[in-house]
């Protein structure tokens, strides 16, 4: 296998205590970037912290309320100054809604759009002095297909998908590339499908039964993919969503 290489790198990792953005954290510092992640919850933050150091890169851990645009904006600089700089941007944080209730729709606003919107501009500046300067935010298969259950999250991640766009659009003469994973179910400790293996057994059966390759994602599946969307791989692709489903979408 090919090893990806990301020795020198900088990156920053918002919505990195569990699961996804932990994994893909983990997945940067292993492959020799130093790694900057930001979450809520201190303690399970230092906990997360402790085992990304394992690979023997510096490894910074924020406390930071990405809803908060003053706390996410420190978070943000506090990265560049640990880190000496910026060269990756991942924005994983999620209001994570699963009604339609007006609550429901202000934290995926706040959290999943305008935080996104916050952390690429607070780190511009960083980013605009590599010159290998990657975006990565994290959409999910619910922007591109419709459900009565998830209006508001599915709406909040499809407009990730189109600020992605735009936004790739307006950095491209920087040489800054923009890029979007949509991932499908996915299954970790403390996730929503992890407490919906209990809370309703029928719904994770028959959702893990509709899977083409027959298993829920696991989120070393999409640190793959954000590894390589970092790596010199990537390098002539901007403005991209990538979805990581193991052909959820394409049931019918």
């Amino acid at each position: 296998m090919i090893a990806f290489d990301l020795t020198g790198l900088r990156a920053l990792v918002i919505g990195a205590s569990r699961g996804i953005g932990f994994a893909i954290a983990d997945r940067y510092a292993e492959a020799g970037a130093g790694v900057a992640i930001c979450a809520r919850t201190e303690g399970m933050l230092e906990e997360a912290r402790a085992r990304i150091a394992r690979h023997g890169r510096p490894v910074h851990a924020i406390a930071c309320d990405a809803a908060e645009k003053a706390s996410l904006e420190a978070a943000v600089s506090e990265a560049a100054i640990a880190l000496g700089g910026l060269d990756i941007l991942v924005n994983n944080a999620s209001g994570k809604a699963s009604g339609n209730t007006e609550e429901d729709w202000q934290a995926v606003i706040a959290v999943d759009l305008m935080a996104t919107q916050r952390a690429c501009r607070a780190a511009l500046p960083h980013l605009e002095k590599s010159d290998r300067a990657a975006i990565i935010n994290l959409s999910s298969r619910s922007a591109l297909q419709p459900s009565p259950h998830s209006e508001a999250y599915g709406a909040a991640k499809a407009g990730l998908i189109h600020f992605t766009q735009s936004h790739a659009a307006r950095l491209a003469r920087k040489r800054i590339r923009v890029n979007c994973i949509a991932p499908g179910s996915t299954d970790f400790p403390g996730g929503w499908w992890d407490g919906c293996r209990t809370a309703n057994a029928e719904l994770y059966r028959r959702t893990e039964a509709s899977i083409p390759f027959g298993r829920f994602g696991q989120p070393d599946d999409v640190a793959d993919v954000a590894l390589f969307l970092a790596s010199p791989f990537a390098r002539w692709i901007t403005g991209q969503t990538i979805l990581v489903d193991g052909g959820q979408t394409l049931a019918v």
